[in-house]
């Protein structure tokens, strides 16, 4: 065993207790690429080697627990407070002009100060699908019934 053992030892313990303290999992690939490669040091194998097991195993390591990360972190299905209205249909029950003009829309049964989206005036009676909350008003756009990206 040379100094790259202890190098790629204490760079393994760092990253792991490292992955302790931040979410996404992004330094445990590389910690353990960083021990993979101890323990090919370990069995006297040239540094070349050493550096393409490291980077070999993190880069599989990497995208395989991205994957998953991103299964399991996803955004809950059901929003909630006034998040829960991005993608919803509703009517403008006054004028919606582009920000910071004022209208109404009413959304399920509650009724909300509106901007439009858009730079275009909706005008009362029209269906409209909530964009993004911002502070307490809804952004919206006119509904499209053509349109399949709503939420």
């Amino acid at each position: 065993m040379d100094i790259w053992f202890w190098v790629w030892v204490g760079l393994a313990a760092v990253l792991i207790v490292g992955e302790i303290f931040t979410a996404g999992f992004f330094m445990l690939p590389f910690g353990v690429g960083a021990a993979a490669a101890a323990g090919v040091n370990w069995i006297d194998v040239s540094l070349g080697w050493q550096w393409a097991t490291f980077l070999a195993v993190s880069a599989v390591l990497l995208f395989s627990l991205r994957r998953f990360s991103d299964r399991v972190t996803h955004e809950p299905p059901e929003r909630m407070g006034a998040d829960r209205l991005i993608g919803q249909e509703g009517v403008a029950i006054e004028s919606v002009e582009p920000a910071p003009g004022p209208g109404r829309v009413r959304v399920e049964r509650e009724e909300w100060i509106a901007d439009s989206a858009s730079r275009d005036v909706i005008p009362v009676g029209t269906r409209v699908v909530v964009e993004k909350i911002v502070g307490t008003h809804l952004v919206v756009r006119a509904y499209d019934a053509d349109s399949t990206d709503k939420e």
